[in-house]
């Protein structure tokens, strides 16, 4: 196999160092490092890190485990370094949405996934020093919560006019030919871009799979003019520290704040105007039904990444940000729940805690930086409802043992998760990344 000249973390570095100290350098001779052997395990174990189901073909990574993982990354080693490389169609899994729609995915198989992962390995860097500090959606080292906290900053900042930008099937629309002129501005390397077009047509004459490895990067790419375009509204109104519009972008999630006094209610049609045509050079269809224009003076609001904004007048009678979970999320957790406990209806009782536990603790994790006391209390008791209840139903009873067990023994014998403190979110200063 062909040996890695230099460490992949040192490769990276230095290509974001190059890319960022020259936003216009085209990159060649990339492909090489694709193939090499450190990029493709670095893949592989990245893959099997997340997971994931099976592809088209069946094979899981315990079959590959089983009949040698040296082998497996050497044809794939094999058939990029001989150009022969063909990637197999991708599997489609539906994923319910609310209002009865579904959500497809296209799932590569795992050989696939490992050479989509080495590509996005050796090109991120490149586009991570492109891409815009107002987008978070599948970047190294950027959180949701970080999105969530720039909207809560700006309405404190008394941005209160609000573009909620909703895009229309955004992932299956991208295309091909806009996204691969975008990757050439950077790339002039002839293996890499006919391996990116092979990757790309396996889904169609456009769009990029949603379960794609190198999907999340490419859709970031797309709308990256976008963000530069926000950018530069940003700054043409700034006033020394301080500016009058501000945006936030995770994936195809977008709102766009302007601050509330009158003065600047024009720059707030034109940054509306704006955007709308920047999307249309992207061929990026804006869904009219769902995008709204939000006053928050007039007790409006808004939701972006599972949070519902509005302002409201603090106890100090200063305005301040309230986020709190959308009911839809809500909602959504507790009919999670009622499947584990209709699966789990049988089985032993620790099983079905251990389940619960897992749902509860990542959900509750991402809201509890946010105004969610509420919205905690009623899936606490919820909850806690449903577990006497279940208990019950073994015995062989009805009721909800109020008397024979207390809260206590609940959540301190049997296990059940309790932590529902809210944790406001507090920004760490970060360093320069090591790219």
């Amino acid at each position: 196999m062909i040996k890695a000249s230099i460490d992949l973390q040192e490769l990276r570095r230095r290509i974001y160092i190059k890319a960022k100290s020259e936003p216009n350098w085209r990159f060649w001779g990339l492909y090489t490092h694709v193939c090499k052997t450190e990029t493709l395990e670095e893949a592989y174990r990245l893959a099997k890190e997340n997971n994931g189901a099976p592809g088209i073909d069946g094979i899981t990574f315990e079959d590959i485990e089983q009949s040698g993982v040296e082998e497996f990354l050497q044809n794939i080693q094999e058939e990029l370094t001989t150009q022969t490389y063909q990637p197999m169609p991708n599997r489609k899994k539906e994923i319910p949405k609310s209002g009865g729609k579904v959500r497809t995915l296209g799932i590569p198989t795992i050989r696939d996934r490992v050479v989509q992962g080495a590509l996005k390995l050796i090109l991120e860097p490149i586009f991570e020093a492109d891409f815009q500090d107002g987008s978070y959606g599948y970047r190294p080292r950027r959180m949701a919560h970080e999105a969530v906290d720039r909207v809560s900053v700006a309405i404190l900042q008394n941005k209160t006019m609000v573009v909620d930008l909703d895009l229309k099937a955004y992932f299956d629309n991208i295309r091909h030919h806009i996204l691969l002129n975008k990757v050439a501005e950077r790339i002039s390397d002839d293996k890499i871009m006919r391996l990116l077009k092979q990757i790309l047509k396996v889904s169609g004459k456009k769009g990029v799979p949603q379960g794609g490895v190198i999907s999340p990067l490419l859709a970031n790419l797309y709308l990256n003019e976008v963000d530069r375009m926000l950018e530069k509204a940003k700054e043409a109104t700034r006033e020394g520290k301080y500016t009058h519009i501000e945006y936030a972008r995770f994936a195809d999630d977008l709102v766009v704040l302007v601050d509330g006094n009158q003065r600047w209610v024009g720059l707030f049609q034109k940054a509306y105007e704006r955007l709308t045509e920047e999307l249309s050079k992207l061929e990026v269809e804006v869904n009219a039904e769902k995008t709204r224009l939000v006053d928050l003076v007039r007790d409006e609001s808004f939701g972006f990444l599972g949070f519902e904004f509005r302002r409201i007048r603090g106890r100090n009678g200063k305005w301040r940000s309230l986020k709190t979970p959308k009911i839809k999320k809500r909602t959504e957790i507790l009919q999670d729940l009622k499947v584990t406990f209709h699966r789990h209806r049988s089985q032993q009782v620790g099983m079905l805690i251990a389940k619960i536990n897992s749902a509860l603790r990542g959900w509750v994790n991402y809201f509890r930086i946010g105004n969610s006391s509420k919205c905690f209390s009623y899936i606490k008791d919820w909850v806690e409802r449903k577990v006497r209840r279940h208990l019950m139903k073994a015995r062989g009873r009805l009721g909800f043992g109020w008397k024979r067990w207390s809260k206590d023994w609940l959540y301190r014998t049997l296990g059940l998760y309790g932590d529902y403190q809210i944790r406001y979110y507090q920004p760490v200063k970060k360093a320069l990344p090591a790219r």
